[in-house]
């Protein structure tokens, strides 16, 4: 249930449209794009609701 679960969700639609842009050859090539987009995600791409910091950048201020 998408409603249950938001935030995975949202995640999952990020990597979608943003992230994976091409598609993998083989079951390596996805885990290694999966891996590098949620690098993207926590370490380079600012978030509104982070006031465009990232999430290493908060989870570090902790």
């Amino acid at each position: 249930d998408c409603y249950q679960n938001a935030l995975a969700e949202r995640v999952n639609g990020i990597l979608k449209m943003e992230l994976l842009l091409k598609k993998p050859k083989d079951l390596k090539e996805a885990r290694t794009m999966v891996a590098e987009s949620v690098d993207i995600y926590n370490q380079m791409r600012p978030h509104t609701a982070l006031k465009y910091k990232t999430p290493d950048e908060v989870h570090r201020a902790f």
